[in-house]
């Protein structure tokens, strides 16, 4: 395998200019720690260097390593938390740990048939856990014995034919490192080994003695490197994070990394695990939702709980339709066989994308805010825009809604099947109808492609509330500004990660009646501050007292009392008073009707 070690100028050491992820482990990230300055890339550089991963949208995450040996269990006993966790959740002694190693022999490992069963199933690029938390490496590493040549009776390095397989078949190829979270190697940081001596030792000897030489390994060693996967931040300050970053730069031109390397280093790429933001990022970062095909990332003999492929459909529509990538996950058997369930799964999923694919790759984010039959997702085309509406639900007269769009439909189809598609336009927006369609939920998404004429033009349509009774002000249907996201806790959409003052945001709405309403919101703050509430002239000071945590929800808090005048616009803004803020979540404003 060729090896990339030239040096490269500082024009092409391009670094990812994208704002550091708050799923991040941003407590690892402390206000007093000095932002190293990074070399800086123009928009144009920048866009040219994401495209690929843009346009590609779907990948497969590989988590292997000796865990999968012990499929779960250790003793006797099954472990209560995911398979890749089960030395540190069961705290299992590291030379017992180390011993499963023998039982890690993937005589059954095809590379080939993975890369080709991931390309069937319509992914662009692949990503495998080089060296996970447990400290084991899937390749020969000069640094350390406890790898797959040196720890195991298979005795071969397992990235060399895999990195061959997808540059053979086009497949994009990239690698998750965990460089600070390290449970068998003394020094290991993050999420110390209370239980075993084995791990003690000084953090940065291990940062500069196994952390950075492997990192150099894995990106000399395997021809060209298209993404790197950090995991976890936690305790990497500027000084230790500065030379993986410069490196992973210098050793491969153009690659991609997330945002999980630490010590204010920005990535290219927000990290959302194991849900899917409620309407992506307001800040039009890029984003890749990582998930688990049933509950667990490593292999696990006792976990059956698993996705269905109507369910990784609709998840990788919704993702596409915010914006954001799909990284799906598969954990391969200690002997290298895949589960059936895994591989039967993707071929359905390969099934729908073989039709659909179209709707998915080299799409945008949807222009409207919330569909009630669906999704969206956009593509701009040389000469006008292109559509893809994914129907989930078909209302009960097959007839399609989208809120506010101005242009002219050039064309209407079902990428599937050959049935006409009439569409109408009125004061609401343009209806879209299909006949013959039974109504409710579709297990997998029917595909509808309308061809607009000339640019997008969709008129935001305010929300429309009786007025007569109370009202919800939902945060999905929110203006955002800033870094703030609408995210889930508890089952439950919130306005997350507030952690600029000088965010805010806003609902757009009219009443038919008048009336004077009460507001009210539950809130989480790990400090007190102070927020207002704006409507027209009238300002309310809210007063935010700790709950302790940001997951912690208060009992509904009064936001202030308000008069709404019938059929006037209203806009209700909420934004920060306190120059020392900290930062809130807050959950759906409910408006109360005063009598």
């Amino acid at each position: 395998m060729k090896s990339f070690t030239k040096k490269i100028s500082a024009a092409a050491l391009l670094a990812a200019w994208v704002s550091v992820s708050p799923l991040a482990s941003e407590a690892a990230e402390t206000k007093s720690q000095p932002v190293i300055t990074q070399p800086v890339e123009s928009k144009a550089e920048h866009d040219a260097r994401m495209a690929w991963w843009r346009e590609a949208k779907f990948g497969m995450f590989i988590h292997w390593g000796v865990y999968a040996a012990l499929a779960g269990s250790h003793n006797g006993k099954q472990t209560g938390g995911a398979g890749e966790w089960i030395l540190n959740d069961m705290e299992i002694p590291v030379a017992d740990y180390k011993a499963y190693s023998e039982k890690f022999n993937p005589v059954n490992y095809t590379p080939e048939q993975w890369v080709i069963m991931a390309k069937k199933a319509g992914m662009k690029y692949i990503v495998i856990t080089s060296k996970h938390h447990d400290g084991f490496a899937l390749f020969n590493s000069k640094v350390s014995n406890w790898d797959v040549v040196d720890a195991t009776p298979y005795g071969k390095d397992l990235i060399a034919p895999l990195a061959e397989a997808c540059h053979k078949h086009g497949m994009k190829f990239g690698f998750y490192y965990s460089q600070a979270q390290d449970w068998t190697h003394p020094g290991g940081g993050a999420y110390k080994n209370k239980w075993d001596d084995a791990q003690k030792g000084d953090f940065s000897k291990y940062i500069n003695e196994i952390a950075i030489p492997q990192t150099r390994e894995i990106l000399s060693n395997y021809g060209k490197i298209d993404i790197i996967w950090w995991d976890t931040p936690a305790n990497m300050t500027p000084e230790l994070a500065e030379p993986l970053f410069k490196l992973a730069h210098e050793l491969q031109p153009g690659i991609i990394m997330n945002d999980r390397l630490g010590g204010n280093f920005h990535g290219d790429s927000a990290t959302p695990e194991q849900h899917i933001p409620s309407t992506g990022y307001s800040d039009g970062r890029d984003w890749e939702v990582c998930m688990t095909l049933n509950n667990t990332w490593g292999y696990s003999e006792h976990d059956q709980n698993w996705k269905s492929p109507e369910r990784v459909i609709k998840n990788l529509v919704d993702i596409a339709s915010k914006g954001g990538n799909y990284l799906i996950n598969m954990g391969p058997k200690a002997d290298g066989s895949v589960p059936e369930a895994t591989v039967e799964c993707f071929s359905e999923v390969g099934n729908w994308m073989h039709i659909n694919g179209e709707s998915i790759y080299n799409t945008t984010a949807s222009p409207f805010k919330k569909l009630s039959w669906g999704r969206c997702t956009k593509r701009l085309e040389p000469d006008g825009v292109r559509l893809y509406l994914h129907v989930f639900d078909w209302p009960e007269d097959g007839t399609l809604l989208l809120p506010g769009l101005r242009n002219e439909v050039l064309s209407a189809n079902l990428l599937w099947e050959p049935v006409p598609v009439g569409t109408q336009i009125d004061e609401s927006g343009v209806w879209v109808k299909v006949p013959g369609r039974t109504p409710g939920n579709m297990e997998r998404p029917e595909v509808i492609s309308l061809k607009l004429k000339g640019f997008l033009n969709v008129e935001v349509i305010p929300l429309t509330f009786d007025g007569s009774k109370d009202f919800d002000l939902a945060v999905g249907e929110a203006e955002l500004t800033g870094k703030l996201i609408v995210e889930q806790k508890e089952s439950k959409d919130n306005i997350g990660y507030w952690t600029d003052s000088k965010d805010s945001f806003s609902w757009n709405f009219k009443l038919k009646n008048s009336g004077k309403f009460e507001l009210f919101s539950s809130l989480a703050s790990q400090g007190d501050t102070v927020m207002e509430v704006v409507v027209g002239d009238k300002v309310s000071p809210v007063k935010v007292k700790s709950t302790g945590s940001y997951e912690k929800f208060s009992e509904p808090v009064s936001l202030g009392v308000f008069e709404f005048e019938a059929g006037q616009p209203i806009q209700l803004l909420v934004r920060s008073a306190d120059s020392a803020w900290s930062p809130v979540n807050l959950r759906d404003i409910k408006a109360k009707r005063q009598e």
